[in-house]
């Protein structure tokens, strides 16, 4: 037994020391495959230089098809604007349109006009219908044509606003602007700011010499991102009738990207020179789609004139009325005897076609020896014309030519409730400093809102959030008679009442109201604000 432990001792000796010598032997071969496979990478690693020629940053060349010295001469003058505006609740439903001024405002898509969540949130959150006035924020351009800080924009973009800010390009600053008048016909206004110093300004050019395919950029500030290049070409001129086209709007076309924020800004041509306000889209998605519009420079020149000399636009009529397809269709004007002109379908009362013996069903076929062959070479050198100018039509009635002779009226008085909204009339250039627009009481006026017989200056509208609205109650169709016991009896015994107020003031208006079928006498009475808090 004592033989047998002791060989088995032995045994497990002898296996230990072999297991010892192959451990050994492991280590020692991984140690010199490391080393070799080590010496290997040493050598990959190792770098003893090239012959390579190190690069350089060349001088900057300017790229002969590039439009920066276009955008470095204009850009300056274009500036971002801001407004806010106070707005009554209304539905969430029915605001959408495809044809559009491109702002930011109230664009959605339209599918959510059925979302049941949407009314939940509207009835029991902000969108409430019974809700308080809410302050809106929009966004647009505008270019500055005078060094003096007037600036030309769309209507749109600042119409109804209570504050309009403008921020200059390459400036943080911001500058509070007033309006100097705005055109809601052509949808073009001039703003101003106040600023210690010449800004730089941009040349409005000659649109009628802009063609079809020729290269421009559009400058503006879409989505709010300042001073943004886009280019195109002119896809169309002369366009108009569609959508939200107004009578006096012809467009110049173009697929450079104009989006909402755009509006306001300048259509530039490779001369450098402004040939068009960038002012409304068609699109599908609320952005750009490849269709944009610019009202021309000479349009906006004529209207910039006017804006800056009286505050508002004077435009000629004769009274009568058409509808631009129907009343140029050859068929009909050849059944009627006439080998060109515009059938005209009404005539307003009390107009000069009225007087000059025009009816509806008369063919228009020239205007002082112009041949007419569509509506806008009936209107606009009516339009066009001095008030009190004289012109002579031709016409056939009866499959008889006739002619008359027309004295041209200013067309807010021919329509006088169709011809733009009522602040665009004569009172716009009569002070504004408490929101109040007003205007003579005439006496077509006078017989509309039942005021025969009554003397005064009407107010034609009322800005939100202003002193006028807020503080004493003023609305639309109001007749102002008398200011602290002064008679008021037209726009200038106002505008002296007005300029003789002083801030920290009482001030009394009587104010003659309709109220079903009677007319009511209340006053009005506040205290006249500082001058920073007329805006």
């Amino acid at each position: 037994m004592g033989e047998q432990v002791k060989e088995l001792f032995n045994w497990a000796r002898r296996r230990k020391i072999m297991a010892s010598f192959f451990v050994a032997f492991t280590l020692v071969v991984g140690i010199m495959i490391g080393s070799v496979i080590s010496g290997r990478v040493s050598a990959m690693k190792s770098f003893s230089g090239t012959d390579a020629a190190h690069l350089t940053v060349p001088d900057p060349i300017p790229s002969a098809s590039s439009f920066s010295g276009i955008v470095n001469r204009v850009e300056p003058a274009v500036v971002n604007i801001a407004t806010t505006q106070v707005l009554e609740k209304k539905p969430a439903s029915k605001r959408r349109y495809n044809i559009q001024p491109n702002k930011p405002k109230s664009d959605q898509n339209p599918d959510e006009d059925n979302d049941p969540m949407q009314d939940f949130f509207d009835r029991f959150f902000d969108g409430r219908q019974d809700g308080p006035p809410q302050a809106e924020r929009s966004l647009g351009s505008g270019v500055i044509v005078d060094k003096r800080g007037y600036i030309l924009t769309n209507n749109h973009v600042i119409e109804n606003a209570t504050k309009i800010q403008v921020q200059l390009n390459g400036d943080t600053a911001r500058y509070t602007a007033k309006v100097v008048g705005a055109d809601d016909d052509t949808d073009l206004a001039v703003i101003k700011i106040e600023v210690n110093k010449e800004l730089p300004i941009a040349k409005l050019g000659n649109s009628d010499g802009v063609q079809v395919g020729d290269w421009v950029l559009a400058i503006g500030s879409p989505f709010g991102l300042q001073a943004t290049v886009t280019a195109g070409i002119i896809s169309a001129k002369d366009r108009g009738g569609f959508g939200l086209a107004k009578q006096f709007q012809r467009f110049i076309q173009t697929d450079a990207a104009i989006n909402p924020g755009n509006s306001g800004g300048p259509l530039v041509d490779l001369a450098g020179q402004v040939i068009g306000i960038n002012t409304a889209i068609i699109t599908g998605s609320r952005g750009y789609e490849g269709v944009g519009f610019a009202l021309p420079s000479n349009t906006a020149i004529s209207v910039y004139n006017q804006l800056i000399s009286n505050g508002r636009v004077t435009r000629g009529s004769i009274g009568v009325k058409f509808e631009e397809d129907l009343s140029t269709n050859p068929i009909t004007l050849k059944s009627l005897g006439a080998p060109n002109g515009v059938v005209i379908e009404d005539i307003e009362p009390g107009s000069p076609a009225e007087k000059a013996g025009l009816k509806g069903g008369d063919v228009i076929t020239s205007v002082n020896g112009q041949t007419i062959k569509t509506g806008n070479d009936l209107v606009n050198p009516i339009a066009q014309a001095p008030i009190g100018t004289k012109m002579k039509l031709t016409y056939v009635r009866d499959r008889t030519q006739k002619e008359a002779t027309v004295t041209v009226e200013d067309r807010t008085h021919v329509f006088p409730t169709t011809a733009g909204r009522m602040g665009d009339q004569p009172g716009e250039a009569a002070p504004i400093e408490f929101g109040l627009h007003v205007d003579n009481l005439t006496h077509d006026r006078a017989q509309r809102f039942g005021m025969d017989g009554k003397k005064g200056v009407i107010v034609t509208d009322v800005d939100p959030a202003s002193f006028a609205q807020d503080d004493l109650n003023f609305g639309r169709g109001d007749v102002i008679s008398e200011i602290n016991h002064e008679p008021i009896t037209s726009l200038d015994d106002y505008r002296t009442a007005v300029s003789k107020l002083k801030p920290g003031q009482n001030v009394v208006f009587k104010v003659l109201r309709r109220a079903d079928d009677r007319v009511l006498t209340v006053f009005l009475s506040g205290v006249v604000p500082a001058e920073n808090e007329k805006q």
